[in-house]
């Protein structure tokens, strides 16, 4: 027996917590996020000053984008190594709500250990105590239990034993893991107890790799070698199995085209023969032409949301569909045939199974060769003295960088931009949050990503709206020297928000950043805010690019900096377009029934003539 804090001992046990996956151990909880006030200073602050060569520590800004941090954390690491993330009551435990949700949505592992109000209550209510009258057990951290994949209150010591070992097999299971929440009384974190060696001692927890079912298998062949025009949609989930090579052999073999998710881009470099891109709203015009013509859609690791399938308008009535996913639950989306398997062991199983089996489909090479035209088109800047549009941005950065480079986005108009067009030159490149799409993510996540793969150009690229969303950790980026890059694109507006709100008949309403005019509508000047200068008060270096010129140099310098570096650009407004082609497929947006307005009247016939081809594949 060991006598310990209940924090101390937490401290100690997640220390001492590893994963291993083909052979390969590497520690599970590397690092706290944290940011101490009277629910967690004299717990968790105190037991990793007790322990200081356990476990290290970042100190964060803003709860949210502590989670951030250790989700782009979790994401570069391809969910085997996660943070922790320790915080106050009160405030700071309903500040992590939106970051687990992200994380959750996103099938990321991030530890959450937010202080809890007193478990003994010696005063009743205490500072930051929600009263609910009906249940006395009732906190603010129960905010948490919709956005966590598994949530626990620690209210007495020993207690913390099945908690801590259930809370670490959420963390490392590949089928169920997200964000997991231990939720703990303050006084209960300073509460000594006599904890069992077997408790304490390293522990490690193997990653699994479930194989196919054989009678599922059969019939996935069966389906595969039937089809005509069978295409291959990849996810995240191919990333996250590390089954990038497994993909490639497939997809070779058997002649397939390789459509991407958001998160799955990069799964094959964007020269590779069977690469045609994003697929979906903001996909290529290859991939949606091939989506509309294909009689069978394989999906590996993607849960086929709503973007992906332009809202249920992007197949054929009697296209099928084949869900290679690790979890049954994404697996029987759409009502497509299932194979329940980790991506990397259903792959090659279906490879070794399909054998000689090839399809002949090289029409697309044709279709992709148009698209990469009009991607050189959107990136080109043939005024090398004129203010650069978003995409011309995008085209610069694409002439310096390498594959070591790895681009962070999550909101705004980018996302879309660089779905379209971006080329991925490796597998860990493009790091684009669409599950949540959370203005504010971009920049802890660049620091997290940075602490994952250090010595690695990170670029965090965020528009001004998501800029004002979240830049605190900057500030953390300062104190831990990490040289991320931050490129801010600033258009004086919602710039995407801006354009579906016209789209829909809301006629960009409140989506401006100006000054209003004499009659009350924001048509006036921008706004008189300076956030190159933002940035440098809160430490970073940061250059100014004016021209298409200042940008490419403002770039290659970023690029070689070693200490926190902003790239600030002011491009075209938010009324105007970036640049990019337009989308390729529907995207469901309800529009007002009725309205006296005609743009919104317009807007609503638009909607009625795409919602009559959406299918649901039942």
């Amino acid at each position: 027996m060991t006598r310990l804090t209940v924090a101390q001992a937490l401290v100690r046990f997640l220390a001492a917590q590893h994963t291993e996956r083909d052979g390969v151990r590497q520690r599970l909880i590397t690092a706290t996020w944290g940011i101490f006030g009277h629910g967690n200073v004299a717990g968790i602050g105190q037991a990793l000053v007790e322990h200081p060569g356990l476990m290290p520590y970042h100190q964060g800004r803003n709860e949210q984008a502590m989670v951030h941090a250790a989700v782009g954390y979790a994401r570069q690491s391809r969910r085997l190594s996660a943070h922790a993330v320790t915080t106050s009551i009160g405030p700071g435990a309903t500040n992590l709500v939106t970051g687990a949700a992200l994380a959750t949505i996103n099938r990321l592992p991030v530890l959450l250990l937010p202080g809890d109000t007193f478990a003994t209550r010696p005063a009743d209510p205490v500072l930051q105590q929600l009263e609910v009258p009906y249940a006395g057990e009732v906190s603010v951290n129960d905010c948490l239990r919709p956005v966590s994949r598994y949530f626990d209150r620690i209210t007495r010591p020993e207690a913390l034993i099945p908690a801590a070992l259930a809370a670490v097999r959420v963390l490392t299971d590949p089928a169920e893991t997200g964000a997991v929440t231990l939720a703990l009384p303050q006084d209960v974190q300073a509460e000594a107890y006599d904890w069992p060696e077997e408790f304490l001692a390293e522990r490690t927890w193997t990653v699994r790799r479930p194989r196919p079912d054989a009678a599922e298998l059969v019939a996935a062949v069966h389906a595969i070698r039937a089809a005509e025009r069978p295409m291959i949609i990849a996810g995240g989930g191919v990333k996250y199995s590390g089954a990038e090579d497994a993909l490639r052999t497939f997809a070779e073999r058997a002649g397939l085209p390789v459509a991407t998710t958001q998160a799955g881009k990069g799964v094959l470099p964007h020269d590779h023969r069977c690469d045609v891109g994003g697929v979906g709203h903001t996909g290529t015009a290859t991939a949606d032409a091939l989506a509309r013509t294909s009689d069978l859609i394989i999906g590996v690791g993607t849960r086929l949301t709503d973007f992906t399938t332009a809202s249920g308008t992007l197949f054929r009535p009697d296209t099928r569909l084949l869900n290679l996913n690790i979890t049954g639950f994404d697996a029987h989306k759409q009502a497509a045939q299932t194979l329940v398997a980790d991506a990397r062991e259903g792959l090659t199983a279906l490879t070794e199974a399909l054998g000689d089996h090839h399809q002949d489909r090289v029409q697309w090479l044709f279709s992709k060769r148009d698209w990469q035209e009009r991607t050189d088109r959107a990136f080109a800047a043939p005024d090398e003295h004129a203010r650069p549009t978003q995409t011309q941005v995008l085209g610069v950065l694409d002439t310096l960088v390498t594959g070591d480079d790895i681009l962070i986005n999550a909101a705004g108009s980018l996302p879309g931009d660089l779905h379209k067009l971006w080329r991925v030159r490796s597998a860990d490149q493009y790091h684009v949050e669409y599950g949540y799409s959370c203005m504010g993510y971009e920049i802890p996540a660049a620091i997290g990503v940075a602490l994952a793969a250090p010595g690695r150009p990170v670029w965090a690229l965020v528009g001004d709206g998501t800029y004002l969303m979240n830049p605190t950790e900057i500030v953390t980026a300062v104190q831990e020297e990490l040289p991320i890059k931050v490129v801010i694109l600033d258009n004086h507006g919602y710039a995407s928000i801006g354009g579906l709100s016209e789209a829909v008949g809301a006629e960009r309403y409140g989506t401006d950043y100006r000054l209003r005019a004499p009659d009350g509508s924001f048509t006036g000047p921008p706004l008189p805010v300076d956030l190159a200068a933002n940035a440098a008060s809160l430490g970073m270096r940061v250059l100014r690019a004016r021209t298409v010129r200042d940008l490419r140099e403002a770039l290659a310098d970023a690029r070689e900096a070693t200490v926190p570096t902003c790239v600030y650009v002011e491009t075209e407004t938010a009324d105007s377009v970036s640049g990019a082609p337009p989308a390729e497929a529907w995207w469901d947006v309800p529009v007002a029934e009725t309205s006296t307005r005609p743009s919104a009247v317009k807007a609503r016939e638009e909607y009625d003539r795409h919602v009559t081809a959406r299918r649901r594949h039942l």
